[in-house]
């Protein structure tokens, strides 16, 4: 038992039992972290100060060691050096036991500074386009992929406690780029969790729960959904950052990795989105996004396999099915309800019910579907021109602003990317004013790549 004004000194003494076990046994470590995390809630009472993110640094420090370890079976990271036998699933549990810890501290901190952990975080994440070192060959590979699910698993921790009303100030631009460059990963787990990640964020009134299963429910109202209206700076931040979400929940959709996990944190980030960032201008985009996706699992020219597409299908008519009674102009319910009951007749395997189940009916007569099973935006268009709708901009087809940066995210090469920034810098991209100025090319990352 200790006073808050002394848990500065009691955090400097553990932080350094931390570092003098450091190739002690798992079990050890983790019961050091554990005290250090109830010392560290004591001190978040008091005043903190530096040490905040001093814990934080010593916390990923040691994520990074134990990875290590597991990886090479030694406390020196070079295989058959060390004499000790180091017992994977014993560093996984103590790195799960970080993650924890992380996540408790985090949430016993005032906004601002869990907001300032968040953005140390992210910036530890290493990823193809940030000065972060990305190694090569397989075990650098290993080492990058382990790193990085670590670190955003941490970062999903801090944000679930993350309360915040304001976005713009929740997720900074040069945050928000970061986080969503790693959506765009080949790794279907990392994705993932970036999707998680931007829920938490977005889900401020607890809906969340309430999407977890995707489903063409008849009546949105049993769903008891707490819907605000739209802030002056939620509609100042989708004029900043919508496109740029729109783009990546497009691109994330055409993956083939995707499994049902993944369908279902892209339903609800677009219901999140509808109803804690909507006005009438971001449900117009919303619905020209999710008939673009109708169009890709249509057209089908990323050859994606059958369950992929009857998944995207699945997915446009569960969101319009929601978007249609949350807007309540009874042409548009009528329209999204008759191609609903249609599907349910002649294309069952294009609604959830069918897909998001354990062994999912699927059709390989996909190319050869019928008009009346497809929602059509001519259609979409009309109804709610009449309704006050720009039907104009809703007539006109989702074509994502693909930014160079997108291709990017999949380099694993440094030299690859530098190149490929110095070119997306020289342009006058539509994207520039939206992300930090060219801050991932210095003449350190320069001298690095050419060595």
């Amino acid at each position: 038992s200790f006073q808050p004004q002394h848990s500065h000194l009691v955090i400097q003494q553990l932080l350094g039992h931390l570092d003098a076990n450091s190739k002690s046994a798992a079990t050890v470590r983790a019961g050091i972290v554990e005290v250090l995390s109830e010392a560290a809630v004591i001190a978040a009472s008091g005043s903190v100060g530096p040490t905040v993110l001093e814990v934080f640094n010593t916390r990923l420090r040691r994520l990074r060691l134990s990875i290590d370890y597991a990886l090479t079976g030694s406390y020196d990271c070079a295989a058959g050096v060390s004499t000790k036998i180091i017992k994977e699933h014993e560093e996984r549990m103590f790195q799960e036991a970080v993650i924890k810890t992380i996540g408790s501290f985090a949430s016993t901190l005032p906004t601002y500074q869990q907001s300032e952990v968040m953005v140390f975080i992210m910036n530890k994440v290493p990823l193809p386009s940030s000065q972060q070192s990305i190694e090569a060959g397989k075990a650098g590979e290993n080492r990058n992929r382990l790193t990085q699910i670590m670190l955003l698993k941490s970062l999903l921790q801090v944000s679930v406690g993350f309360q915040c009303s304001n976005m713009l100030t929740a997720l900074p631009s040069a945050f928000l780029d970061r986080l969503l460059s790693a959506a765009l990963m080949e790794d279907a787990e990392i994705r993932l969790f970036v999707l998680e990640i931007l829920i938490s964020f977005i889900d401020r009134h607890g809906n969340r729960q309430k999407f977890s299963t995707i489903s063409t429910i008849s009546d949105i109202s049993v769903l008891k959904l707490k819907v605000d209206k739209c802030s002056r700076q939620d509609t100042v931040f989708m004029k900043k950052h919508g496109q740029q979400l729109y783009r990546h929940i497009y691109l994330i959709c055409k993956e083939e990795s995707n499994a049902q996990a993944h369908y279902e944190a892209l339903y609800s980030m677009l219901m999140l989105i509808s109803i804690e960032l909507a006005n009438e201008e971001v449900v117009v985009d919303l619905i020209r996004l999710v008939l673009a996706v109708q169009e890709i699992a249509q057209i089908n020219e990323d050859n994606l396999t059958a369950y992929n597409r009857c998944a995207l299908f699945a997915l446009g008519a569960a969101y319009l099915n929601l978007i249609s009674q949350l807007t309540t102009v009874p042409t548009f319910c009528q329209h999204i309800h008759e191609v609903i009951q249609m599907r349910q007749k002649e294309a069952p395997y294009l609604l959830p019910e069918d897909v998001f189940v354990e062994g999912p009916r699927l059709s390989k007569s996909l190319d050869h579907l019928g008009p009346e099973v497809f929602f059509w935006q001519s259609k979409i268009s009309e109804v709610l021109g009449g309704s006050g709708y720009n039907s104009d901009w809703l007539s006109t087809p989702y074509i994502p602003q693909l930014t160079d940066e997108d291709r990017l995210s999949k380099r694993k090469s440094i030299g690859e990317t530098i190149s490929l920034q110095v070119e997306v810098e020289s342009r006058n991209s539509p994207e520039r004013e939206q992300r930090a100025p060219a801050e991932e090319i210095t003449y350190e990352t320069l001298k690095k790549a050419i060595g």
